[in-house]
């Protein structure tokens, strides 16, 4: 493992986490200052295992997508042996990128600016006019194909990859996040799918306040009200409120697990749905029921969830199932990518029943995330008075989650944010992640 060189006594002031007095707060530093921007993308983003995509995104041989992570160009493709591929989306002889097409379907790569050729394993195939090379200068092919990343995982459909070569695996680094995941990838009796199609937009904001609102379900109430309007209006029954609570899952990830009023496409009616759905859904869930048992079946289908996977990765299955993912760009700005994801062979109406309330509530254009996205813009508008007004604050709850009773931590306490904020700060002061 390696890291890098830094002011660590800088970066061990960004946090004060006391039990003792059940006081916990991030400087607001850590949202504005380059220095604070540049540890995160050494010590976490160089190291961390990252979502780069899933696999039924590509399906056939010479299938494609073109992404950006942490800073890379990135190409994800499947091979003629049916092997899914990360590689660098760079050219090994003069560093242009080489597939400058988002998606699609290739034979081959072909560099644009002189013709480089690689075959969907990343092999280069015979250099044009190679013989103007003397011998001991002409490119080895098995040296100069494209670069695959350093390391690749598969795990439920899901590809992570890191740039560490000595990250440890997948299984380990997600730790008790991969009971949440498994109730994603367990939906679908045929395994899941991403829906054809993406959504990229913009924040001013740092990209931990993507992390940071994704879990906090204390701002639910007073931000989304008129999403809850507008669901009253159509018949769903709120009276019962939001039980639930926050879980610290170790590594940074963490979780708010919990039950709100409306229905759930897997597989949890609600009245609004009509009688008709009411029996279809019952049957679903004693499919479900009979493939993976009991109490899985009611984590699947009677618990919504907002996940966090450390770093960057945002799961909400709720009325819809999206991927969100935060790339940080600059210490005020980031790029959000969101896919919808949903079981494979979903019947036609609750396929697009599900497309409908993700686009109402999570789509950009929605109910929901544009109010989010005003509230963490204001947070990052207001932190250009961090000199005089310090701290942000993540108090609520501490208490509850130091002396107990376990059974009384809630939902809108931030025990899950405070578990990212311990690992974010751990690794930024260590210099190195692992």
């Amino acid at each position: 493992m390696h890291g890098f060189e830094s002011n660590t006594g800088a970066f061990a002031g960004l946090l004060r986490d006391d039990p003792a007095t059940g006081v916990f707060r991030v400087h607001r530093r850590a949202m504005v200052e380059q220095a604070v921007f540049d540890a995160e993308m050494r010590a976490i983003f160089d190291h961390a295992w990252l979502y780069l995509g899933h696999e039924s995104e590509v399906p056939n041989a010479g299938d494609f997508r073109a992404r950006s992570l942490a800073g890379r160009p990135l190409l994800l493709c499947r091979g003629e042996d049916g092997e899914v591929r990360a590689f660098l989306n760079v050219c090994p002889h003069r560093g242009t990128v080489v597939c400058r097409e988002r998606q699609g379907n290739t034979k081959s790569f072909t560099c644009f600016y002189h013709s480089w050729t690689f075959r969907l394993n990343g092999e280069r195939l015979p250099l044009p006019n190679d013989e103007a090379y003397s011998d001991g200068a002409k490119p080895d092919p098995k040296e100069s194909g494209l670069k695959l990343v350093p390391r690749q995982a598969n795990y439920r459909g899901f590809i992570f990859i890191s740039f560490d070569a000595d990250a440890s695996s997948i299984e380990d680094y997600l730790a008790g996040a991969r009971i949440y995941l498994d109730a994603v990838a367990d939906q679908g009796e045929n395994g899941m799918e991403v829906i054809a199609g993406s959504q990229l937009y913009s924040a001013r904001g740092n990209w931990k306040l993507l992390v940071e609102n994704t879990i906090d379900f204390l701002h639910t109430v007073p931000v989304h009200q008129t999403y809850f309007k507008f669901l009253r209006d159509f018949g769903t029954d709120l009276s019962s409120g939001v039980s639930g609570r926050g879980y610290d899952l170790g590594n940074g990830h963490a979780v708010v697990a919990f039950k709100a009023g409306w229905g759930r496409p897997v597989a949890r009616w609600e009245p609004s749905w009509g009688e008709a759905e009411k029996s279809r859904l019952a049957d679903l869930r004693v499919q479900v029921v009979k493939r993976v048992g009991e109490e899985r079946a009611k984590l699947i289908a009677d618990t919504d969830r907002n996940l966090c996977l450390f770093p960057n990765l945002l799961i909400n299955d709720i009325m819809a199932t999206v991927l969100r993912q935060a790339n940080p760009v600059a210490p005020g700005y980031m790029e959000i990518t969101q896919w919808a994801l949903a079981p494979k062979g979903e019947d036609p109406a609750s396929r697009a029943r599900r497309l409908h309330a993700f686009n109402t509530f999570l789509g950009p254009g929605g109910f929901a995330t544009p109010d989010d996205i005003e509230a963490f813009e204001g947070c990052q508008r207001g932190f250009g008075a961090w000199r005089e007004l310090g701290w942000s604050d993540y108090s609520r709850g501490y208490r509850t989650e130091v002396d107990g009773p376990e059974d009384k931590i809630r939902s809108d306490h931030e025990l899950q944010i405070r578990a990212f904020y311990r690992r974010w700060h751990e690794l930024i002061s260590a210099g190195m992640a692992s």
